[in-house]
């Protein structure tokens, strides 16, 4: 009887369904700790679950690694992903017992913060989720060198803004690094227009307008244009694997057809 029970609970913890209703409920659990709550018992007991759920999690694992070997287990890269969530949010348990308002240990809060590492077994049962990692990945490969040359584009943009206009605008030019975010910004488009006119505001005219001219060349150049470049040959590259798999089918099914048309040329010159 002993046994079948943990049989039962070892399918249990095998069962996908079972696990992803766990990261559920826990998701919800925390999402609600995160509003003020006068009530700290209510907050006691929240905690007190999430705990469970994290050791729910440890007992899965222990199961999983019996069941499938500590090989066949880490095999699997969302094994691996499950086993480093299940570390990272285990001190939470262990902090649970810990009074955090003493000052030396106030640091611990950090692993409190860990268990929503949890909520990325998520991506684990999101469909078709390996093969869209697998394009992110061949498109990041891709695109790795037009990356680097953005990046090298916004430095040199950034550094040469910042000697330009760190008098003028320190808010957004006072050192490299700020102007490297500035520069950043400009290129996404987004309120890119403020940052000239702040400048002009305190020029001649003349000036003013070689100033927006400078930013209106840098917003074509690296928004439009380099922006623009690396989306599409990052879109390019995701989609390079199903065109290969659609010529793939396409080249198979050429190869049935020819040897469908050499097998009816056979029978035809057999019956003449």
């Amino acid at each position: 009887m002993k046994s079948k029970r943990l049989s039962v609970i070892r399918r249990l913890f095998l069962n996908d369904k079972f696990i992803m209703n766990i990261i559920l409920l826990n998701s919800i659990l925390i999402f609600f700790e995160g509003y003020r709550h006068d009530d700290q018992e209510l907050l006691f007991y929240i905690s007190l679950i999430d705990s469970g759920i994290t050791l729910l999690f440890i007992v899965e694992a222990i199961i999983k690694i019996q069941h499938f070997s500590w090989r066949g287990y880490i095999a699997s890269h969302w094994n691996r992903l499950d086993f480093v969530l299940v570390i990272l949010s285990f001190p939470s348990i262990v902090v649970m017992f810990i009074p955090l308002e003493y000052a030396s240990l106030s640091f611990l809060f950090v692993f409190r913060i860990m268990r929503i590492f949890k909520f990325f077994r998520f991506f684990k049962f999101i469909p078709g989720i390996s093969k869209l990692i697998h394009g992110v990945i061949l498109a990041l490969k891709t695109s790795i060198f037009v990356l680097v040359g953005l990046g090298v584009f916004t430095f040199i943009v950034a550094v040469l803004s910042c000697y330009l206009y760190k008098d003028y605008a320190p808010q957004y030019f006072a050192d490299p690094m700020r102007s490297f975010y500035t520069t950043f910004r400009i290129f996404t488009l987004e309120g890119w227009y403020e940052i000239p006119d702040a400048i002009a505001l305190q020029l001649t005219p003349v000036k003013a307008f070689l100033v927006k001219a400078y930013f209106v060349t840098i917003v074509i150049s690296g928004g439009i244009l380099g922006v623009s470049l690396v989306n599409s040959i990052f879109v390019d590259s995701m989609v390079i694997d199903n065109n290969d798999e659609i010529e793939a089918k396409i080249d198979d099914l050429n190869d049935k057809i020819e040897k469908l048309t050499q097998m009816i040329e056979n029978q035809t010159s057999t019956t003449d």
